[in-house]
């Protein structure tokens, strides 16, 4: 029998337990803290004195957040856990350990389980995170993945979305939209696949937006930099849900308004030139896309100096009074209400736009 004829696993010849020991058995940690991980009733772990416990969860389903069509395993895995990290990284805290549970249908055999696996294991060791536990059950339909992330933080240097004050500058980490473009670029080579099978998906040269996509990184390079220069961020958030969503939040939790400037916002040139063919304003996709999983944080005009510079780091406008409100400031000096219309999970999914919009 050859390679390709190979038999595939059925979840139900090794069981949940006999998964989970197939799955973790890679698995080591690293940290200290971590005193008990998988293989009891609950984890234990020790924070060290001083610091606090930072906690977030994020759930990723079949369909709803990711499509297996276009979706390989192994960088679901790995991004899984990046969009966990990245919370934590937005509280200005370093992340330590995982929880994952998984809700898996029949028509996923152990092999492909043990693929996402091993992206969630390359994850875990380039972000430096114990797995320290969490579930597998049968989910009637697709797949469900549910990841608990823990991190810690010094208490006095968390940054929470509520600090920024009237005057205080915006800023952002690398550049934004470029996930949304991956994403547009994969429905459209879907939709033609579905529509011919025998078509090659034409992906050349789109290689940056399509790892945004798949596979994006979290930014705690960004947070360790500023630490080093000993910049402390009034208020932060991760980019998930669009620039826009996400300045909206920062202004709602600090009781302030914004001005952020059309022409600083850091757009790709690719990201840029594949909004105009897909007939998208690239600024419109840079405040709407979402899952650029970069860092939008404030800090105060006295680190103006420290910023300016900053490689990887854009200042785009800066906080105002709440009464002067959200806005946007085009390139030809017009005030344009900043509205949310980035990703909502409980909204109807919208409509991909058709590679021929005009």
């Amino acid at each position: 029998m050859s390679a390709e004829e190979k038999k595939l696993t059925d979840l139900s010849e090794l069981g949940e337990f006999g998964l989970i020991d197939e799955l973790t058995k890679d698995f080591k940690n690293i940290h200290s803290e971590s005193v008990l991980g998988v293989g009891d009733d609950a984890a234990v772990i020790k924070p060290d004195h001083g610091k606090v416990m930072l906690v977030s969860k994020d759930l990723l389903i079949e369909n709803i957040h990711f499509d297996m069509v276009y979706t390989p395993l192994k960088h679901l895995g790995y991004k899984s856990v990046v969009v966990n990290v990245s919370d934590i990284v937005a509280m200005n805290g370093t992340p330590k350990q995982i929880l994952v549970g998984l809700g898996v249908s029949s028509k996923y055999s152990a092999e492909a389980i043990q693929e996402l696996y091993s992206g969630i294991r390359k994850a875990c060791q380039h972000y430096q995170l114990d797995l320290i536990g969490g579930d597998t059950t049968t989910s009637p339909a697709g797949l469900f993945i549910s990841i608990t992330i823990i991190g810690e933080a010094e208490a006095e240097k968390v940054v929470y979305r509520s600090g920024a004050s009237a005057n205080d500058l915006v800023c952002v980490s690398g550049d934004l939209g470029a996930a949304y473009m991956g994403l547009l670029i994969l429905e459209r080579e879907k939709s033609e696949f579905l529509a011919n099978p025998n078509m090659q998906p034409d992906l050349s040269e789109k290689e940056y937006l399509l790892e945004r996509q798949l596979k994006p990184e979290a930014r705690g390079d960004i947070t360790k930099l500023l630490g080093e220069l000993g910049i402390q961020p009034t208020s932060m958030i991760d980019i998930s849900d669009g620039l826009a969503s996400e300045i909206l939040h920062l202004c709602k939790a600090s009781n302030t308004g914004v001005a952020l400037y059309e022409d600083k916002i850091p757009i790709d040139q690719l990201t840029y030139d594949t909004a105009k063919e897909l007939g998208i304003v690239p600024t419109v996709a840079a405040l709407n896309g979402g899952e650029d999983y970069e860092l939008l944080f404030t800090v105060r005009q006295t680190d103006f100096e420290k910023v300016k510079n900053l490689k990887g780091v854009s200042v785009i406008g800066y906080m105002t009074d709440r009464q002067e409100g959200e806005n946007l400031v085009t390139v030809d000096n017009q005030l344009l209400p900043i509205t949310a219309q980035g990703w909502d999970a409980l909204k109807r999914k919208p409509q991909m736009p058709s590679s021929d919009a005009s």
